[in-house]
């Protein structure tokens, strides 16, 4: 199977894939690509093949498959994203009673005030970047006062978490993972020294399980910077890319303006349509591994494409089309099988309060027509884009 240099197709590609995957799907769900200079894999752009995928325990989670270790995992410790069970198991079970879906809607009030005091201070102005003024403040102030974390940290956390995702290039992306993993670690010495207070890495802290294990010291600093990325950058980009297909779409817009019921389905819509995470983290091939009829070699990285999957038109029709009152049921935006992205339900009531009040409170909103072009993020983990310049 020939080589598809992702790369070559430059800004193109970062601003619009789709049309690249379905002309890949066309000749097959699975295909052999080079995503930069350095680095290739096996892309599965097929949503039934990818749903398979993300739930096959021949694709390991753990780089150790393959040979090696992530910067993150080196610098950090060792995440859910990058364990296999038992492992992962069990970290899971010691973090997940902080995510139940009673736990998330407790935070509903907390959450509708800071989107209401984001959103007062928008409205004198008439026109913002929503980005910067609503789709990043609101994720990063829940998940720091979920997690504990000062408020005048947080600027500094945004460009060191910005640069992890979406690195501009190797050596910034090693000097942000450090700098997280020092910033951390006094973290959590200050919540150890300060004793029982009402967060959630406190809670981290004296969690326990009923067999008395508990999280070490490596285990607690990886998963608070899991809960920090992940509980923020995917949901400022589910905001923001939501926000930019429906104002891209006046008659959805209507449509949802008309009939406030039908906000759950359009939040799904935008996670199928352009969710905030175009390509799952990487997956390591245990053994030869067939997809329809390629064999995925054993060794190999495999990237599965959950935008990719959720415009696959064998599970959706028109998948281009964007279509508040579709059924979604099956998108990919949050992955799938024991490694199901643990934060859906708050990422889902964020998305749903945002985007209500923005249409509550601004009738007339709209994309700026002066903007310019979009700024979109670099890399095939993180779907979004810097700005998102608005009017009202």
């Amino acid at each position: 199977m020939a080589t598809v240099d992702l790369s070559a197709y430059g800004e193109e590609f970062t601003a619009d894939p789709y049309p690249y995957y379905a002309k890949l799907r066309e000749n097959g769900p699975v295909h052999h690509v080079r995503t930069t200079k350095d680095s290739e894999a096996w892309l599965i752009v097929g949503h039934g093949e990818a749903r398979a995928a993300l739930a096959d325990p021949r694709l390991s989670k753990s780089p150790a498959t393959a040979g090696f270790q992530m910067l993150d995992e080196q610098v950090i410790g060792p995440n859910l994203l990058v364990l296999d069970p038992p492992d992962h198991t069990r970290l899971r079970k010691l973090v997940a009673g902080e995510f139940t879906g009673r736990r998330v809607e407790a935070l509903r009030p907390r959450v509708q005030r800071i989107t209401d005091e984001l959103i007062d201070a928008m409205a004198p102005h008439g026109r913002a970047d929503l980005v910067a003024a609503l789709a990043f403040p609101l994720p990063i102030t829940v998940i720091c006062e979920l997690l504990g974390v000062p408020a005048g940290d947080r600027d500094s956390f945004r460009a060191w978490s910005t640069e992890v995702v979406a690195p501009t290039s190797a050596e910034a992306e090693s000097e942000a993972v450090h700098a997280l993993a020092r910033y951390l670690d006094e973290l959590i010495e200050d919540k150890r020294c300060a004793g029982p207070a009402d967060d959630l890495l406190s809670a981290l802290l004296r969690t326990s399980a009923e067999d008395g294990d508990k999280l070490s010291a490596a285990e607690l600093r990886a998963m608070a910077y899991l809960l920090l990325i992940a509980g923020h950058e995917t949901t400022v980009n589910l905001i923001a890319n939501g926000v930019r297909a429906l104002l891209g779409h006046p008659d959805q817009l209507a449509a949802l303006r008309a009939d406030m019921g039908l906000l759950d389905g359009a939040v799904e819509e935008m996670l199928r349509y352009d969710g905030p995470v175009e390509t799952a983290t990487v997956r390591f091939a245990r053994e030869p591994v067939p997809v329809a009829d390629v064999v995925i070699p054993r060794g190999a990285t495999v990237l599965v494409g959950l935008g990719a999957g959720d415009r696959d038109p064998a599970r959706f029709p028109d998948p281009d089309r964007f279509d508040i009152r579709r059924d979604t049921a099956g998108h990919l935006a949050f992955g799938h099988g024991i490694h199901y992205c643990l934060g859906a339900p708050l990422a889902r009531l964020e998305g749903r309060i945002a985007v209500r009040a923005l249409l509550e409170r601004f009738p007339t909103l709209s994309l700026d027509p002066d903007a310019g072009p979009p700024d979109w993020l670099p890399g095939l983990l993180i779907r979004g884009t810097r700005r998102l310049p608005v009017r009202w």
